[in-house]
């Protein structure tokens, strides 16, 4: 039996990238999306070979959110499960200086994010199945001085799925929130991550499929994450404005 395929919005990213292996090795096709797919042909081929699946790729600017409804459209297949692994960080540092650095990371992450998961999740609505994931960060669940920038972004994008999850709920589509911790990746390259909280890519992809296949609505890669914010959300915000995490 054909199994339906999986569209990685962000296929780029060293987590789109482990997204995709994992789905393409349970025998999914894969539709590979991000700007200028074209430089992800050796990605594609890799997959092909190493899973014996077809993969195709699409060109998708999360930003140019006027084109989302044309890309969805312009599929070979409307895919049965849609993993938006979009992002950026950036640096809290050049966001405070550059208003225009700063309206960037929160359209990367929120803006961009949301709006092609929108549109999606109509055409899965009208199908009546479908899942869509969403990766947002922990970082939402609280802003920290350190990167509340970012941090106001995923928060948006958190809020966004969980709406989104309570909307479709009885429509026959999934929606999964994952918020990851630390990753180990090229976005936070060079960054002193403490090993016992910092996941791999693999480590993502492997939650994001079980999550999928179970239908669990918000997952933390590493559960430890889930104590440590409730902790973090406990705290005072007259102790916590004056605090340095």
């Amino acid at each position: 039996m054909t199994k339906p395929p999986v569209l990685i919005l962000g296929a780029r990213s060293d987590i789109g990238k482990a997204v995709a292996h994992r789905f393409a090795s349970l025998g999914h096709p894969i539709q590979l999306a991000a700007r200028n797919a074209a430089d992800l042909e050796a990605d594609k081929i890799d997959m092909e070979l190493r899973h014996a699946v077809s993969v195709t790729l699409h060109d998708f600017d999360a930003l140019a959110t006027k084109d989302h409804e044309a890309f969805v459209a312009a599929l070979p297949q409307l895919p049965q499960v849609a993993v938006c692994a979009v992002g950026l960080m950036g640096q809290q540092a050049e966001n405070e200086r550059d208003i225009q650095a700063a309206c960037r990371v929160m359209r990367s992450n929120f803006e961009g994010p949301a709006s092609i998961l929108a549109v999606l999740a109509n055409s899965f609505e009208a199908q009546g199945s479908g899942t869509l994931v969403g990766i947002s960060s922990v970082a939402g669940e609280r802003g920290r001085a350190t990167n509340y920038v970012y941090g106001a972004a995923k928060a948006g994008f958190t809020a966004f799925l969980s709406g989104l999850r309570n909307r479709l709920s009885k429509r026959g589509v999934h929606v999964v929130t994952v918020l990851p911790g630390f990753v180990a990746t090229q976005m936070t390259e060079g960054m002193d991550l403490p090993a016992k909280l910092t996941a791999e890519p693999g480590e993502v992809a492997d939650a994001i499929v079980r999550a999928v296949e179970r239908k669990t609505d918000v997952i933390y890669v590493r559960p430890v994450w889930r104590v440590i914010m409730m902790v973090i959300r406990c705290i005072p915000e007259r102790m916590f404005k004056g605090m340095k995490i």
